[in-house]
């Protein structure tokens, strides 16, 4: 047979720091062709055409196991949407999304090792008492470490190509040895290992390495067998010192060719030609003579069952591992806690200090200087451990967000604890079960409120150390509250000398080159979804905050300015056409789909939020059918109309149809939707807060006050609870509003002389006046959620949308809501419909004195019964008070006459008819009883009063059986 062999690479990761040899894309084919091919020269000696033999048709192979339940367009089939262009589109991106998985398979064990680059990428301590650096670097000629552990040498670690610290894929290796201090001896084994962190303290018990191995070798090996075998770490001690030890090979030039197997046998044969029989294992290796086969092993069976019985010594080889006392005994560390360190490329363009992409904690500028990463290793003993586990996550999801730098009320940028000890208590009290943090991850400019990310792996030093954001987490599992990231995927910021922009010299490392590599209109880097590296660097990231931090979910900022080429600053018709044009990026859609599969995956209780301003088709369907497979969306439209309303349009002139079909969004997906009222990017964009344009300037020692407070309270609450009451599954509160902050956020800049008169939360006003009625109001909102489960139940039947009397009413679950937008007009008895019959209870009033309301509905007026009238389509009406820019919500109770209690029972099952049966049976007893015990009227006014007693009996059974039956099924 005659053979080839494709070429191959030498590649240092990503499965193993050690060497490995591999071909760039898949392991060595060889191509093989058959020795009986005969070759014809002469043109007059054809071969005649030999009949060809039918092959049997084979069936067309069936989905394979990973493909079924699979379809591209299934998203669409279900609502019913026919765009040929669009559906094209999809079965395009899902035959690309697994010709990428193809290609990162062909690098990667499985997608987990795709999203676990932080294992062995940056800086992390070995077992063999020394620390290991890798980076990516494709650009790079020259890599090296330097600090303040080195003096801030370019030449005393490093790595050089073409030698074993870099491989074909551009990735750098360099091995920082921990020193020994004087007096000490080298370890007795080179691959001496140490335990660090986990069982620190295993291994000091003063048991000698060679009472370990004579143990060993008493308990495995039989007396009269080989000496190499009897001390089996001698000879892969030698070679692996002979290879990788500080005498070893540096080049591949230097690594000679290893002999063959033949060779070699003969070799250690004639070394042993003179050793006793008894000192030679009971069997030889016989060569036939086969090309595919050298050589042919014979032994004794009863040698090979004896072998084969005995356990591997692994307990004895774990025991050799000494503890962290040993280590620190004869060690100190290469790069000790805390030292300050860059990445010094040479590269085509001259020499470059950069902080490394892997960083985990890093001081951006200090003082003007250039910035450095921190090497963090605390010891074991002071390094922090967590104590609470991940909350539950609910079915509705009340969310905080929050920025810890703005999060004191003193004029500076507060920290992680502050924010822990001050603000986690404060959300825990005000009903929310979840926060949402941005700002967090590093970047340089605080003004840039942390969208420029610098640093993707690390967390702002500006707050505090990583410790102390584990511990904020930790607290806030401990309260029941979830921790949602705002991570910033879609650009990165273009700052060279701590950021990824230009990392290696070249512009296309992470990048895109040419106008495509940088945002249209923020200056910001544009990521190169397409580089396989690139994608390992982000997904990695996703699942380092999780598994280092205990994150349980990210709200993805800014998609529109990833996934189109315009970056989003296009005009949008709603026609399928534009998300599947040329302007679309499906390298990012991709990557997309790519990040919540693996967290899903990964991490079954994660939660992912995206905000895409263009409501991109599929966000939130499941991969499998077309979509993303987000959990949740943004509705973003909601807080621009609220904005706009206050700012721009009279009171009188708010359309009540507008505020509805804004609130809705895309009744398909609204279950899905995430809604708030107003956030941070209004008040920090320059913009102004809700309590800003309500409350204006007025104080509580201005002139009409009392109107200018009683307007903007009745308008900040109506707008809170109809946000909240009608949209999806989940509500976001940016910190501060709850309670009506009247003051915009800027962070400190030069427009503003750096300072941080704005950069804080008034805390104070929680104590007093409107803000304090405000807050009452939002607990109680949270509250009744939690009691009620609004947000986790259908979407609400909206059924009266009036624009002149500006009344909105919906149901949603056993609530009915009210709302009356007029400034001016109140209504005694307004006709608003329902469909059950029975009394109307108001539990929520935003007009009560204690939410800073007039208090003009009485007591008894928070109790109505139902008239038997056709009103908005609904075949009961109730007359309902309705002060101007007032909102109620209500709860029924439902009548128990004979015409209605049969069908009533038969809905609500067995249990409610049991109820009314027994109820019947007593007050048969009772008028027996009172048959011989009363006479004349006396009689009958005791039989009305048992049977009111009876009747309210049956309605309380009924009540809760419909509310344990109502929230059963929802």
């Amino acid at each position: 047979m005659t053979s080839l062999s494709l070429p191959t690479k030498i590649f240092l990761y990503p499965n193993s720091p050690s060497i490995q040899f591999q071909s760039q894309h898949r392991p060595p084919q060889r191509l093989t062709f058959p020795r009986n091919i005969k070759i014809i020269c002469s043109a007059t000696e054809q071969p005649q055409p030999q009949p060809q033999q039918q092959q049997p048709k084979k069936k067309k192979k069936n989905e394979t196991e990973s493909e079924k339940g699979v379809d591209p367009v299934g998203f669409l089939a279900k609502h019913g949407i026919s765009h040929k262009a669009f559906a094209i589109f999809l079965r395009e991106r899902h035959k690309a999304l697994k010709d990428l998985k193809d290609e990162i398979f062909n690098r990667h064990i499985n997608l987990r090792d795709m999203a676990s680059g932080f294992e062995i990428l940056g800086m992390h301590r070995h077992f063999e008492h020394r620390v290991d650096y890798m980076e990516w670097a494709p650009g790079a000629r020259y890599c090296a470490l330097i600090g303040d552990f080195n003096g801030w040498s370019p030449t005393e670690n490093a790595a050089r190509e073409g030698f074993f610290g870099h491989d074909d894929f551009g990735y750098w290796f360099i091995i920082l040895e921990d020193k020994l201090r004087e007096g000490e001896k080298p370890d007795e084994l080179y691959f001496q290992q140490y335990n660090y962190v986990d069982d620190y303290d295993k291994g000091d018990s003063g048991v000698s390495i060679d009472e370990i191995f004579k143990k060993s070798n008493d308990d495995y090996w039989e007396p009269g067998e080989d000496r190499f075998v009897n001390n089996r770490f001698e000879v892969p001690a030698k070679l692996y010192e002979q290879l990788f030890g500080p005498n070893g090979p540096q080049t591949l030039e230097e690594l000679e060719e290893i002999p063959d197997p033949e060779t070699r046998y003969k070799a250690w044969k004639e070394q042993h030609k003179n050793d006793p029989p008894s000192n030679l294992p009971p069997y030889d290796v016989i060569d036939q003579g086969k090309e595919y086969d050298i050589f042919n092993v014979v032994s004794s069976p009863e040698w090979v069952k004896k072998v084969f019985a005995k356990k591997p010594p692994l307990e004895y080889w774990l025991e050799t591992r000494k503890g962290r006392k040993a280590w620190l005994k004869k060690y100190t560390p290469g790069i000790p806690h805390g030292s300050k360190y860059r990445v010094y490329f040479n590269t085509p363009s001259g020499p470059l200090e950069r902080v490394p992409a892997w960083a985990t904690y890093v001081q951006p500028d200090i003082d003007g200087k250039q910035g450095f990463a921190v090497h963090w290793e605390p010891p074991p003993e002071s390094a922090y451990k967590w104590k609470n586990t991940h909350p539950k996550v609910p079915k509705s999801l009340r969310i905080y967000e929050c920025h810890v730098g703005i999060s004191g009320s003193e004029p500076k940028v507060s920290s992680f604890n502050d924010f822990t000890e001050k603000v986690l208590p404060h959300v825990k009290e005000a009903g929310y079960n979840a926060i949402q943090l941005f700002g967090v991850v590093e970047h340089r400019d605080y003004f840039t409120v942390g969208y420029r990310v610098t640093n993707f792996y690390a967390v702002s030093s500006r707050y505090g150390t990583p410790d102390d954001f584990k511990r904020l987490v930790d607290e806030a599992h401990g309260q029941g509250l979830l921790v949602f990231l705002d991570i910033v995927h879609s650009y990165s910021a273009a700052d060279e000398m701590v950021g990824l922009s230009l990392f290696d010299g070249s512009n296309d490392c992470y990048f895109h080159t040419g106008k495509r590599g940088h945002h249209k209109y923020w200056g910001t880097r544009m990521f190169k979804y397409g580089d396989p590296d690139v994608l390992h660097f982000l997904l990695s990231n996703l699942n380092w905050w999780v598994v280092e931090y205990q994150i349980d979910g990210f709200q993805f900022h800014s998609l529109s300015s990833m996934m189109y080429t315009h970056n989003g600053f296009a005009s949008f018709t709603g026609d399928l056409e534009e998300y599947c044009n040329q302007y679309v990026d499906r390298d990012a859609l991709l990557y997309l789909i790519l990040a919540n599969e693996i967290l899903h995956v990964l991490h079954p209780n994660i939660v992912t939020i995206a905000e895409d301003a263009t409501f991109y088709p599929g966000l939130c369907e499941p991969t499998s059918q077309g979509g993303l497979g987000f959990d949740y969306y943004v509705n973003l439209s909601v807080s621009e109309m609220w904005s706009s309303f206050l700012e721009n349009v009279p009171d009188h002139e708010w359309s009540m149809s507008k505020i509805v079909s804004t609130l809705m969004g895309n009744k398909q997906h609204a279950d899905k939707m995430l809604m708030y009222a107003e956030n941070h990017n209004q008040s920090i964009s320059g913009g102004k807060s809700f309590a800003e344009i309500l409350f204006g300037e007025s104080r509580e020692d201005s002139q009409g006050l009392k109107q200018s407070l009683l307007r903007g309270c009745s308008l900040h609450k109506m707008i809170k609870l109809i946000t909240f009451t009608i949209g999806g599954r989940a509500y976001m509160n940016f910190m501060g509003n709850e309670f009506g902050h009247p003051e915009r956020v800027e962070f400190p800049m030069a427009s503003n002389k750096f300072s941080f008169q704005l950069a804080k939360r008034r805390w104070d006003l929680l104590e007093k006046g409107v803000h304090r009625d405000l807050f009452s109001f939002d607990k109680d909102l949270m509250k009744l959620d939690e009691n009620e489960r609004i947000l986790s139940r259908g979407l609400p039947n909206i059924h009266h949308v009036n624009d002149t009397t500006m009344v909105i009413s919906y149901v949603r679950g056993p609530l009915l809501f009210i709302f009356n937008f007029h400034p001016t007009d109140s209504y005694e008895q307004y006709n608003v419909g329902v469909e059950e019959a029975g009394e109307y209870q108001v539990v929520l009033n935003t007009d009560e004195t204690k939410f800073g309301g007039q208090g003009l509905i009485k007591d008894n007026q928070y109790l109505r019964r139902t008239i038997s009238r056709r009103v908005d389509g609904l075949r009961n009406c109730l007359e309902v008070c309705l002060p101007s820019r007032t909102a109620q919500v209500g709860t029924f109770s439902y009548n128990c006459h004979v015409g209605s209690s049969f069908w009533v029972c038969m809905h609500l099952g067995w249990v409610a008819l049991f109820a009314t049966i027994g109820d019947w049976l007593y007050t048969l007893f009772c008028r027996t009883h009172f048959c011989k015990t009363t006479m004349g009227g006396g009689k009958t006014q005791g039989l009305v009063s048992i049977n009111a007693s009876v009747t309210v009996t049956a309605q309380r059974t009924l009540l809760s059986t419909i509310d344990s039956l109502s929230y059963s099924s929802d």
